[in-house]
């Protein structure tokens, strides 16, 4: 099961920024399980959605054709408590990218008010140093995360092998 830390993409600039939303709700099973008593967003899981706003900001920027991962939180502060009812708004911008990494800035807004700023480093794994060999299939970008793009960025065609067969209307 893999875990999507955003709701939606709301701007999509290719190779500059991004924003995305998560609307924190109390049907969340995580919010009871960090504090029953008094459920809040972990900030944990803002910096994951994040790292999956700048994340694919990163991935984008290369047409998809790298591992992209987290291998850095640089900077992490979070002033506020984001509670049940609130909306999340994470903003990426990239800084830097080259063959082997990126580096990210970001702010955290809750309700459109500015709560803290998450910085992160990306890997492309594909070009790491030390000669470590990954899948060839891209196990980072999948069909999840390029839903969330619908309509903002154009995505690379998914090999045909993963793409879930539709099934046929009733009655052919």
């Amino acid at each position: 099961m893999r875990w999507i830390w955003i709701d939606r993409f709301v701007e999509f600039h290719p190779k500059v920024s991004a924003t995305a939303i998560k609307n924190v709700s109390l049907a969340e099973e995580h919010l009871h399980d960090h504090w029953e008593d008094f459920p809040v967003m972990p900030v944990s899981l803002m910096i994951e959605g994040m790292a999956q706003t700048a994340g694919i900001l990163v991935g984008q920027a290369r047409d998809f054709a790298e591992k992209v991962i987290l291998a850095k939180i640089t900077k992490a502060e979070v002033h506020e408590l984001v509670l049940p009812g609130d909306q999340i708004s994470y903003r990426a911008e990239l800084d830097t990218i080259t063959d082997q990494a990126a580096s990210t800035h970001g702010t955290v807004f809750k309700n459109d008010k500015l709560i803290g700023r998450i910085d992160l480093m990306f890997s492309h794994i594909d070009q790491n140093l030390a000669g470590v060999e990954f899948p060839e299939e891209n196990f980072v970008f999948t069909g999840q995360f390029f839903r969330l793009l619908a309509g903002l960025v154009e995505v690379p065609p998914r090999p045909e092998t993963s793409q879930p067969r539709r099934p046929e209307a009733p009655g052919r």
